[in-house]
């Protein structure tokens, strides 16, 4: 006899994994905390005013989270996890800065912006001066592959965005080149985050490759939930709103697929609400009806899901124990967050 699992045990099951991770380094995140909060400081008082509350405003911190339970899955014993964990916090946190002003954005995770408060200018300087602060904890942490690995990220992120841009409003952007875009700007930093937890605990070439195959993985699978939720009535409880991409134009997979599998009269209304950007107060109801029609959303769910498996077998070389549990079960919590 089949078993038949409610979409609210699997949300129940994914929220535990997020709790059980989180216990594992509630101690180390103290020290990541304490020096994010001491290298925001700055006599320049607007600059821990602004970074603070982007910091401040929510967040799971799930990149910070996995340099550490990586580290200790590879038995590391040393402080260096927390400088780096803070590293790549900052990385995460300047990106964020640059977005909004990028997309415009007013609100995120419920609250103003910083550049709806502060204005574009200050936004994007205090990002870079997060940017700066993170290469100083690379540099001080005095390992050239850390360095390499990090600094990497930082650049692909960056030409991540950028071609996003390239692929903004365009509706022959195809699922290879949307692809690419999110293993740039999002996946790359999950990946680096998950691997220098190998390298400083000198772990094994092969397991080193492991974790940043699990961690690029992740990173596909947590874009692609975001892109399915800019379209769900989930997005509101996030403290986003819903059908943000789609006013910006931006081609993510479900629209992606939504236009190859439309009819002629449906593609010309992508090229007129993406391309074009004309839109109307019904538009947003009409897209969602059509992935909907044509399964969009739910298939890039199930993509997510293929990359989750991926993601979770990079792990088997690792021995079955407490981390590698939660970082095989915060694999469900990403993907969950679709429901």
């Amino acid at each position: 006899m089949a078993v038949i699992i409610s979409f609210e045990e699997e949300q129940a099951k994914a929220d535990t994994a997020l709790l059980r991770l989180q216990a594992l380094v509630a101690d180390d995140m103290i020290k990541v905390n304490h020096t994010i909060i001491h290298k925001m400081q700055s006599p320049v008082s607007l600059i821990p005013k602004l970074a603070g509350h982007l910091i401040a405003s929510g967040g799971k911190r799930l990149r910070p989270m996995l340099t550490l339970a990586t580290s200790l899955m590879c038995g590391y014993k040393g402080e260096r996890h927390a400088e780096l964990a803070a590293c790549v916090e900052f990385i995460h946190s300047a990106t964020l800065l640059h977005d909004d002003v990028v997309d415009e954005s007013d609100l995120r995770r419920g609250l103003e912006t910083a550049n709806a408060v502060w204005g574009n200018k200050a936004s994007v300087l205090v990002g870079d001066f997060l940017f700066s602060r993170s290469f100083e904890l690379m540099v001080a942490d005095g390992s050239l592959e850390v360095l390499a690995i990090l600094s990497n990220a930082s650049s692909v992120i960056a030409e991540g965005e950028v071609l996003q841009l390239t692929t903004a409003n365009d509706m022959n952007t195809t699922e290879d080149a949307y692809m690419q875009v999110i293993v740039a700007k999002t996946a790359a930093l999950f990946a680096a985050s998950c691997e220098i937890g190998a390298v400083i605990a000198e772990e094994s070439k092969a397991k080193q490759a492991a974790l940043k195959s699990y961690g690029k993985n992740l990173g596909i699978v947590f874009q692609l939930i975001d892109d399915v939720l800019d379209f769900s009535a989930e997005q509101k409880k996030l403290g986003k709103s819903v059908g943000d991409d789609f006013r910006e134009g931006k081609v993510t997979l479900p629209i992606v697929l939504a236009f190859r599998r439309g009819n002629t009269t449906e593609r010309e209304f992508w090229c007129r609400t993406i391309e074009e950007l004309e839109q109307n107060d019904d538009d947003l109801k009409k897209a969602i009806n059509l992935m909907k029609k044509h399964n969009a959303l739910s298939d890039t769910v199930e993509r997510a899901r293929h990359y989750g498996s991926i993601a979770k077998d990079a792990l088997a070389i690792f021995p079955d124990d407490e981390y590698r549990k939660a970082l095989t079960d915060i694999v469900d919590f990403c993907i969950n967050r679709a429901y």
